[in-house]
C-alpha cells in the first residue's frame, strides 16, 4: 500500500515555507486531500494527513519532501492542450506562476504530485529545484517536450513523468544525469528514436517508456549492469532484439515489431523472472535455454514466427509456471514439463492428443520454407547491389542528369494536364490539383511499405489465367462492392481480385493516377494492394469502367466470425479483441493522417477486418471512395471542409459500432442502430453489463478494462457529432484498457491476484 509519514521537525517551519504551501493549495484549487492543513496552519509539518497519501516532510525549519496525491482521473483521451471540467484544474490556472511558486521550496528533495489536474507544458524553471532528487508528476496533463534544463537536475535519482501527454522525442541528454536510477514515462505521446545516450546511464534501475511511439532500432543495453526492470511495450520498434545486461528482472517488449532471431545471449539472463516478446516479428527456431533460466517464471512469445520443434526432454527452471506460445509455426509433441505449468499453444502445428485450434503440419512447413526462400533472396539481392553498385559509379553522372531531365519534363505536362481537368471534381472531394500534389506522403506511409510488394498494372489477361477465366469455382462472393475471386499468381502468392463497375465519369489518364493515389497506402494493418486493372476492352457505350484491384489473400475470416463460438473457430477472449481493434484503430488513423489528401469513408464494420493466421488484423474496402461514387451523404455544396469532417466522424461513428459488436458479439449486426443505442444504456449498471455483453467478454476481462472501452464507445456512436472522440483518443484508450488487461492476465497467470 501507498503511504508515508511527516517527520516531526525539531524546529518551527519558517514563516515563508509555509506561506508558499498554502500558495500552492491555492494554485491547486484548494483539494480536499490538503483540507487537513486547515487544522494548524503553523504546524504543517506536525500534521498528519488521514489520507496517508499525502504529507510534507520538514528538516529543520524548510520542507524537504511534499507528497500531493489527489482523486482527478488519470487520462482523458479528449484532452487537446486547455482546461477540462472535473477532469483539469481550470483554465485560471497558471503553469508558469504554479512552478515559480514551488521553486521557492529550494531545499526539496523529493515532490510527487499526482492525479491533481495539473496542465500545460511543464517549464523549464523547474531546474530551480537543484536540490531535487526524487520527482514524480504522474497521472496529469503535462504536454510539449520534456524540458532541456531537467538535464542540469543532476542530483535527481529517479523520474516519473507516466501517464500524461508529453510528445515530441524521447530526450537525449538524459545520461548527463549520472544519478539516475529510475525512468519512466510510460503512457505518453513520445515518438521518434531510442536515444542510444540511455545506454550510458550506468546507475539506471527501472527503464519504462511503454505505450507510446517510440520507433526505429533498440541499441545495445548491455553497459546498463544495474537494469533490472525494462518496459518497452506498445512502441513501434522494428530492429532486431539488441544485447541484454545479465541483472535483468523484468523484461516487457511486446506489442512492437521486433525481427530476427531470438539471440542465443539470452542464456546469461540468470536472473531473469518475467520475460513478454509477444506480438512481434521475430522467427528462427525458438530457444529452448528460455524454458531453463533459473529464476524464470513467466514467459509469452505468443503471435511470433517461430518455427521447429521443442524437444521432448525440455528442462523446465523450478519456478516456470506460465507460458504462452500460441500462434507460432512450432511443430511436433508438447515437451513434458510443459503440461505441468499453465501453458497456452493455439495456433501452431503441433499434434499432440488433446491440444486443439492447431494448424495442419503443411501449414507450418510451407512457412518455414517461404522463410528460407526469403532469406536466400535476399542474399543473392545483397550480392547483385555490391556487383551493381561498382556498374553504376560508372555511370552516375549521365544516368543523373538523363532521368533529371526525363522526369521533370513529364512531370511539367502531368501537371499542366491536370490543371485543365479541375472540372472532374466528385463526390470524393478529391481534385486533380491535389491529385497530382498527392506525392506528400508521410513517413508513416514509407515505413509501411517496408516488406511489402510494390503495387503494379496487371493485364486482363494475366487475371484471367490465375482465375482460371473468371469461373464460378474462383467465386468468393459477392457485396455491394462486387465481386470478389480468389487467385493464384504464377510465383504461387494467392490473391483476392476485387471487381467493381464504376460509372463513366473520369477520363481513363484521371482514372488511373487515382489508382496510383491507393496504391500509395502501405500499412502493416491494411490489406495490402499488390496492383490494379483497367478492363480496356469495355464497349465505350456500357455505361461504365470495370477496373479489378489485386489484393493479398489473408486467409483466416473477418473478425466477425471470431466473436462467437458458433463457427468452426473459438472465439476470441478479450485481450485478443483488443488487440485487434488496436490494430485497425491504427489502420484508420494512418488512412486519415498518413497521406495528403486522408482517406475517409472507410467502409468501415467487422466483416471487413481480416485476420491473417497470427489473428493480426487487417482492414479491407478501404480508401474506395477516390474512386467509387459514394454518395452516401449528399452533394458536398460550397463548404468543402465540413463535408470532409462528416466523412471523418463518419468513421468515427462506424468504428464505435465495431467496438459495440465486440462487446456484445454478433447479434448487433442483426439489431437496428436505434434498438442497440436504447440497449446501450444498459451499460450504466453492472446488473446491465451482465445482461447484454457477450459472456466472453465478461469472463476474460477486468472491470477497468471493459469500463475504459465501454466509455469511448459511448463517445464514438453518439448523436452528437462535436463530442466524438479523434482517432487518436480513441487508439490511447484502447492501448489503455489493453495494458491494464494484459497486466491483470499477467498477475494472475504468475501468481498474483488479478486486478479487479
Amino acid at each position: 500500500m501507498l503511504w508515508s509519514f511527516c517527520i516531526l521537525g525539531t524546529h518551527q517551519l519558517q514563516s515563508s515555507q509555509t506561506e508558499v504551501l498554502l500558495q500552492l493549495r491555492k494554485h491547486l484549487e484548494y483539494p480536499v486531500e490538503l483540507e487537513v492543513w486547515n487544522n494548524d496552519k503553523d504546524n504543517i509539518c506536525f500534521i498528519s494527513s488521514s489520507t496517508k497519501m499525502n504529507s510534507v516532510t520538514c528538516e529543520a525549519d524548510v520542507v524537504t519532501e511534499l507528497k500531493i496525491m489527489g482523486g482527478k482521473p488519470s487520462k482523458s483521451g479528449m484532452f487537446s492542450g486547455y482546461a477540462i471540467p472535473n477532469l483539469t484544474l481550470s483554465e485560471s490556472f497558471s503553469m508558469d506562476s504554479f512552478v515559480a511558486t514551488l521553486a521557492r521550496l529550494t531545499s526539496l528533495k523529493a515532490l510527487t504530485l499526482v492525479s491533481l489536474g495539473i496542465w500545460g507544458p511543464l517549464p523549464d524553471k523547474i531546474n530551480r529545484l537543484s536540490s531535487l532528487e526524487f520527482l514524480d508528476l504522474s497521472s496529469n496533463f503535462f504536454y510539449g517536450s520534456v524540458p532541456p534544463k531537467l538535464a542540469t537536475m543532476v542530483k535527481l535519482q529517479s523520474v516519473r513523468l507516466d501517464d500524461n501527454f508529453f510528445n515530441g522525442s524521447v530526450p537525449d541528454w538524459f545520461s548527463s544525469l549520472s544519478n539516475l536510477s529510475i525512468l519512466s514515462m510510460s503512457n505518453n505521446h513520445l515518438k521518434g528514436p531510442f536515444p542510444s545516450s540511455i545506454g550510458k546511464i550506468s546507475k539506471l534501475n527501472t527503464l519504462a517508456l511503454s505505450n507510446n511511439k517510440i520507433s526505429g532500432d533498440l541499441p545495445d543495453l548491455s553497459n546498463l549492469s544495474g537494469l533490472k526492470v525494462l518496459d518497452l511495450s506498445w512502441n513501434e520498434f522494428d530492429s532486431k532484439l539488441p544485447k541484454f545486461p545479465d541483472g535483468l528482472f523484468i523484461t516487457l517488449l511486446n506489442n512492437n515489431s521486433f525481427t530476427g532471431e531470438i539471440p542465443e545471449e539470452v542464456k546469461k539472463l540468470n536472473h531473469l523472472q518475467h520475460l513478454d516478446l509477444s506480438l512481434n516479428h521475430l522467427h528462427g527456431r525458438l530457444p529452448t535455454i528460455l524454458f531453463s533460466l533459473p529464476k524464470i517464471g513467466y514467459l509469452n512469445l505468443a503471435s511470433n514466427e517461430l518455427s521447429g520443434s521443442l524437444p521432448h526432454q525440455l528442462a523446465c527452471g523450478k519456478k516456470l509456471e506460465f507460458a504462452d506460445l500460441s500462434n507460432n509455426r512450432l511443430t511436433g509433441e508438447i515437451p513434458r514439463c510443459l503440461r505441468k505449468i499453465t501453458a497456452q499453444f493455439d495456433g501452431n502445428c503441433l499434434t499432440a492428443a488433446g491440444v486443439q485450434n492447431q494448424h495442419s503440419h503443411s501449414y507450418c512447413a510451407k512457412m518455414h520454407q517461404k522463410e528460407k526462400n526469403t532469406s536466400a533472396k535476399s542474399i543473392l539481392i545483397l550480392v547483385g547491389l555490391i556487383g551493381g553498385t561498382v556498374i553504376l559509379m560508372g555511370l552516375l553522372a549521365f544516368g543523373f542528369v538523363l532521368i533529371f531531365r526525363r522526369y521533370f519534363r513529364r512531370g511539367c505536362q502531368e501537371k499542366s494536364l491536370l490543371q485543365k481537368q479541375v472540372v472532374e471534381n466528385n463526390l470524393t472531394g478529391v481534385t486533380s490539383e491535389i491529385l497530382a500534389n498527392a506525392r506528400y506522403v508521410s513517413e508513416a506511409a514509407k515505413s509501411g511499405a517496408r516488406g511489402m510488394p510494390a503495387c503494379r498494372r496487371f493485364s486482363m489477361e494475366e487475371l484471367k489465367e490465375v482465375t482460371n477465366n473468371f469461373d464460378k469455382s474462383a467465386l468468393m462472393g459477392e457485396g455491394s462492392r462486387g465481386k470478389m475471386y480468389q487467385g493464384t499468381l504464377q510465383n504461387g502468392t494467392l490473391v483476392a481480385i476485387r471487381c467493381l463497375s464504376l460509372p463513366n465519369k473520369y477520363t481513363t489518364r484521371n482514372l488511373k493516377l487515382r489508382l496510383d493515389l491507393l496504391a500509395k497506402l502501405r500499412h502493416q494493418n491494411l490489406v495490402c494492394l499488390m496492383g490494379h486493372c483497367i478492363d480496356t476492352g469495355v464497349k465505350p457505350d456500357s455505361g461504365g469502367n470495370k477496373v479489378y484491384l489485386i489484393y493479398e489473400y489473408v486467409p483466416n475470416g473477418n473478425l466477425r466470425s471470431h466473436l462467437s463460438d458458433f463457427g468452426k473457430v473459438r472465439a476470441l477472449k478479450w485481450s485478443e479483441r483488443l488487440v485487434i481493434l488496436i490494430d485497425i484503430a491504427k489502420a484508420v488513423q494512418f488512412l486519415h493522417t498518413g497521406i495528403i489528401p486522408g482517406f475517409f469513408n472507410n467502409r468501415l464494420k467487422t466483416s471487413n477486418i481480416l485476420l491473417d493466421e497470427h489473428r493480426r488484423a487487417k482492414l479491407s474496402d478501404y480508401g474506395l471512395s477516390i474512386i467509387y461514387d459514394d454518395d452516401e451523404f449528399g452533394e458536398k455544396g460550397a463548404n468543402a471542409k465540413s463535408w470532409q469532417m462528416k466523412l471523418l466522424e463518419d468513421d468515427i461513428y462506424c468504428f464505435g459500432f465495431i467496438l459495440l459488436e465486440s462487446l456484445i458479439g454478433p447479434s448487433v449486426s442483426a439489431k437496428k442502430k436505434a434498438v442497440l443505442l436504447k440497449e446501450m444504456a444498459s451499460f450504466a449498471s453492472e446488473e446491465g453489463q451482465r445482461r447484454i455483453l457477450d459472456p466472453i467478454v465478461l469472463s476474460t476481462s477486468t472491470k477497468e478494462s471493459l469500463l475504459t472501452v465501454i466509455s469511448i464507445t459511448n463517445k464514438c456512436v453518439s448523436s452528437e457529432s462535436s463530442t466524438r472522440p479523434s482517432f487518436e483518443d480513441v487508439l490511447w484508450n484502447l492501448q489503455y484498457a489493453a495494458q491494464v488487461q494484459a497486466t491483470a492476465d499477467g498477475d494472475q497467470k504468475f501468481g498474483s491476484p488479478a486486478h479487479s
